[in-house]
């Protein structure tokens, strides 16, 4: 792409942006410093209604996936009783970690507006490069390997799931 593709991409994107939102995450990400979490925070929204909020509660909780937009995530799933956030847009102090990108996508939200870069995170020691590296390389020559071992006993779930007229897909 060129230049002027980028621009014209980036402006229709922002098309629906709106900066309260964003103010309320980077409020959410300033406040939770003093809580003595991260500094991320997330907002979840729907047909311009604000659906939940999270902050980063990693070291609070001693849970490693609790970031701020896992945490938005569980919240607005809790609240709209379903897994899939389809039509909602977060809001986003910081571009999202490969993880909540990956939950991002599961849950099926429509667009993601961030304020920080990744690279504005790793300059205050939250990189993320060493995963985006990580998943560029083979499972076995990763630093924590992956091994594939005989799936003859584990391929069964899958094949019951495959066959199984009451799954809820996803």
């Amino acid at each position: 792409m060129n230049e002027a593709t980028d621009a014209r991409l980036h402006a229709e994107h922002l098309r629906d942006y709106r900066p309260e939102f964003m103010q309320m995450a980077a409020k959410i990400s300033y406040d939770n410093i003093d809580r003595g979490g991260g500094p991320f925070g997330a907002v979840i929204v729907k047909d311009g209604e604000v659906i939940a909020t999270g902050a980063n509660s990693v070291t609070i909780d001693q849970d490693p996936t609790a970031h701020a937009e896992v945490n938005a995530i569980r919240n607005a799933c809790h609240k709209l009783g379903s897994f899939k956030l389809e039509g909602c847009t977060v809001y986003s102090s910081c571009e999202p970690c490969p993880m909540c990108l990956s939950a991002l996508y599961w849950a099926g939200v429509r667009k993601i507006f961030y304020g920080n870069t990744k690279e504005d995170a790793d300059a205050i020691d939250f990189s993320d490069k060493f995963i985006y590296d990580e998943i560029e390389r083979r499972p076995e020559e990763r630093n924590v390997p992956g091994v594939h071992v005989d799936n003859s006993e584990t391929i069964k779930a899958f094949e019951k799931w495959a066959s199984s007229p009451d799954v809820t897909k996803y």
